[in-house]
């Protein structure tokens, strides 16, 4: 197992940048490992891809040095188990409204006596058997819980929900925070912002990583002037769907 630089890299109050695979496609994987991201997160929860599909994902990242997370489809301890099984070195649960949700999601990313994540050998995470007696006693220490705060419900119990001990990122998720407060779609609303900014102040002062999205690098620089640690810059999708885009209307005025 090796060292989660990221992880290490929060904790020394350093900023970090990152990306996110939501086509299932290990090519794409592959390519986004090769560009330089300090983490790559594979999307479980929007994403339609299966365990199979993120294993062969995760074996596509393996010859670069971005740390491989991902986010579950839902705060549940058998899903979380099998995607730390196969590989990730973190995950993302979404959707944590209360400290006995995040008490959960913590306990299920680790082995006991701090959690309930059950020991298994021949796992790809172990390297199938031959690293087990070096993975299991580090787990815990690598593995990185990022809990997404994604409603208001959350935002108004984060001084309890961020009292979890364990949770390294609080992901604020803005669109369905929005939604949530009956704004959707609109995440510039004052509301939404006000609200955002209670969970900014809340984790700044538990100094626990601020993480969230960005749709550019003037609001990614903005937003690691505010604080943030974990930033999403694209994703495997929206590159090729803006790139194509871009490319074709470039072509059709040039040559008409």
């Amino acid at each position: 197992m090796r060292e989660n630089h990221v992880k290490k890299a929060l904790k020394e109050g350093k900023k970090t940048c990152g990306a996110w695979l939501q086509m299932c496609s290990p090519v794409a994987a592959e390519i986004m490992g090769g560009a330089g991201f300090d983490w790559i997160l594979v999307d479980m929860e929007h994403g339609p891809g299966d365990f199979q599909m993120l294993m062969y994902q995760l074996q596509a990242m393996s010859a670069f040095d971005s740390i491989p997370l991902v986010r579950a489809p839902w705060n549940d301890v058998a899903t979380i188990k099998r995607i730390l099984d196969v590989g990730s070195y973190g995950v993302m649960i979404p959707w944590i409204n209360d400290k006995e949700q995040c008490q959960a999601a913590v306990e299920a990313c680790k082995y006991p006596p701090q959690g309930v994540r059950g020991t298994a050998g021949p796992v790809r995470a172990a390297d199938y058997g031959r690293d087990w007696k070096n993975y299991l006693p580090r787990a815990n220490d690598e593995i990185m819980v990022i809990i997404q705060i994604e409603t208001i419900t959350a935002v108004n119990n984060a001084e309890d929900i961020l009292s979890v001990e364990g949770v390294d990122v609080a992901f604020i998720g803005p669109s369905d925070l929005s939604s949530s407060m009956g704004h959707t779609g609109n995440m510039g609303h004052p509301d939404v912002q006000e609200a955002i900014g209670r969970a900014e102040d809340v984790a700044k002062a538990k100094g626990i990583p601020l993480g969230t999205v960005s749709t550019s690098f003037e609001r990614a620089a903005e937003l690691y002037g505010r604080g943030y640690q974990f930033i999403t810059l694209c994703a495997d999708s929206s590159l090729i769907t803006q790139g194509t885009a871009r490319f074709v209307k470039s072509f059709r005025e040039e040559i008409g």
